[in-house]
Formats: structure tokens, sequence, C-alpha cells
């Protein structure tokens, strides 16, 4: 991490955690933030599920809800971009304050309840958005006060869809009531039926993603697994913020929302291993949760993810983590003698199980 990275994520800290990440959103969009570029490399180079990546690191959803800065993010050093989540109409989301940093834990929660400008004026950012060769997704959500909301997940396919390049179905949000009882074996099949029809109907059909949460049950992840196959999905996202709080140590612990960042990295981890065995290979998994640098993101890899992604790390260790944990795999990758990254995705699974 550079110096002048350094004082800037000093000053962020001073700042109320919100508004900090506004001010990160604003100096990127403003050019005021050293960006590397694209980085590949043939051992860095992957797929995933029919995408072209130059390398296996995302952004997970949540940094740029809005899809505001688009251009700046895809010089960033990632893979792959996701963004929103974004809902049918526009909403504010949860009462203020809704983030908050747990620095003794290198974590954060939130409960920011989906607050976005709706799926219209995401969707012509969207369109807009610079060609190159990192792929932009958007996480799905439904409305607060939805009455269907899996009619929300698939409007939002619709109105988005010929302007991305694949899309998450976000069921796994702790935030939102009873959103994460969507996750549920009858209603899971149900929702994701309704976007396949959205999807099939689009000129050109994108992959779909399942973004699901940690604190699942043995029983529910066996669900979640059959149901993910047999819908046609391209691959499942493991996972979402926990609702956990064990072995926490900041005054912030007992703040309702999602936990995010190092101490879900284990969980998460576990998560992800299971569902490998359980679906043996048949569907790619994205890993996240935790990750704050190369080793914790091979360990993913090795786990069964094909690719990962950050968020949380970034708050406390910048934008250029990116970059660092892109160099990082390839250097991990070629020590361990394997001729591309994704070659060691699963070799280590056992040892989460």
């Amino acid at each position: 991490m550079s110096l002048t990275e350094s004082l800037g994520l000093w000053a962020l800290h001073k700042c109320d955690p919100e508004r900090a990440h506004g001010l990160s959103l604003a100096a990127l969009r403003a050019g005021l933030v050293p960006l590397p570029g694209v980085i590949t490399s043939p051992r860095l180079a992957c797929t995933l599920a029919g995408m072209a990546l130059p390398n296996p690191v995302g952004l997970a959803a949540g940094f740029d809800k809005n899809a505001v800065a688009l251009g700046p993010l895809m010089r960033s050093g990632f893979g792959f971009l996701e963004v929103g989540a974004a809902t049918p109409r526009p909403q504010p989301g949860n009462p203020q304050p809704r983030l908050f940093r747990l620095t003794e834990d290198r974590a954060a929660i939130n409960r920011f309840g989906f607050n976005n400008e709706g799926a219209c004026a995401i969707s012509a950012r969207l369109a807009l958005r610079p060609k190159g060769p990192v792929p932009v997704g958007l996480n799905l959500g439904a409305n607060k006060d939805s009455t269907d909301r899996s009619a929300d997940f698939a409007e939002v396919l619709a109105t988005c869809g010929p302007h991305i390049d694949f899309a998450t179905v976000n069921v796994s949000s702790p935030n939102t009531e009873k959103l994460r009882d969507l996750q549920g074996r009858a209603a899971l099949t149900a929702l994701l039926s309704r976007v396949m029809e959205v999807r099939a109907g689009l000129e050109r059909p994108v992959p779909v993603f399942l973004k699901i949460a940690p604190d699942l049950t043995e029983a529910d992840l066996a669900d979640v697994a059959e149901v993910a196959l047999a819908s046609g999905i391209s691959g499942v996202i493991t996972t979402n913020t926990t609702l956990s709080r064990e072995g926490l140590k900041s005054a912030h612990k007992g703040e309702m929302g999602g936990l995010s960042g190092a101490p879900l990295f284990e969980k998460s981890t576990r998560v992800l291993a299971r569902l490998s065995q359980l679906t043996d290979g048949r569907l790619p998994l994205i890993g996240v949760g935790g990750i704050s640098d190369a080793d914790q993101a091979w360990q993913k890899i090795r786990a069964g993810a094909s690719v990962v992604q950050i968020y949380t790390a970034m708050v406390y260790q910048g934008l250029s983590l990116a970059a660092r944990i892109v160099e990082g795999l390839e250097a991990i990758a070629a020590r361990e003698g394997f001729a591309t990254v994704s070659d060691a995705t699963g070799t280590g699974r056992g040892d989460w199980l």
C-alpha cells in the first residue's frame, strides 16, 4: 500500500463509515485514485460460466450499489465486478446509522436494507459503461414492501439484463425481513424458475448465480445444492454476511445486521467446501467472505471456488488490495507448480470438511 493510500484510509476512518464509503466512490470518479489497469497473464486468465476473466479476483456487490464508478473499477485490477443490489423501485433502505466498522475484528456490520436508486437508473448507467475485458454483473434484489418478491427479482433482470454480463439472485441478505426464507427448497425452486424464464427471453441470456447465506443448516445446504443443480443456474456465490457474533471484540459487536470481514472467513469457507462436495464439481462456485490476502484467496480456491470476491478487507487495506491479491495468487500458483490458478480449484477441499 502506498503512503498516499495509507493517508487516504486514515482520513476516511475519521469519518462516519457510510460517509467514508461515499467519499471513496467520489474519489474514484474524480480520478484521484491511482489504478493499475487490467491485470492478467496466462496463469491468471480463467473462465466462469462461459465468461472470459482476466483474473479470478472480483469485486463483491455492495461497494458500487448504483453503478456510478464502473470505469475506474474496471481499471482497478479486478477480474470481474458485481454491482447492486438493485430493486425494481428506488428505496432509501433502513434508517442511519446502518454501517459500523469493527476495527479490532477487521470486520463490518451493515443493515443497509437494499438502499439503491432503482433498476431503471442503474440500467441506464450499465448501458453506458465502458467496454473492456472485465465482465460486469448485477446483484438482484427485492423491494422491502413488495408483496411478490420473486416477481421483483424477475423484473430487475428483465430491466437490466440487456446491459450486464451476469446476474446474481440475492436471497441471503439478513437486512430485508423474511428474505432469507426464499432459500427454502419450495420457495427457491419457484423463484429461480421465474428468473430463468426471464433469462431465456433475453436477447443475450446471461449466467445467473445464486448468493447464499453462511448460516444454513446441513439440510438447508443439501436442498440448495439440489435446487441449484436442477434449476439450470450457472453457479453459487458462497457466502453473504452472517448473523453470528462469535468471538467478536469490538464495541459494535451487538449491532443488528450482517457481519462481514475477517471473522467470516472460516465459516464461509467451510460452507464453500461442503457445497463443493455436494455439487461434485458440476457447478462453479464463487468464494467470498473474509478474504484479506492472497493466501486466503488461495485457500478459498483450493476449498472449491472457481473464482473469489472481496469487499470488506478493502475498508482496512484500500482498493489496491485487489491487485496485491491477484499478483499474490499468480506467485503462489507458480510456487506450488500449477500452470494456472484455476487448476487448484478443489484440490484442498478435504481440509475444510
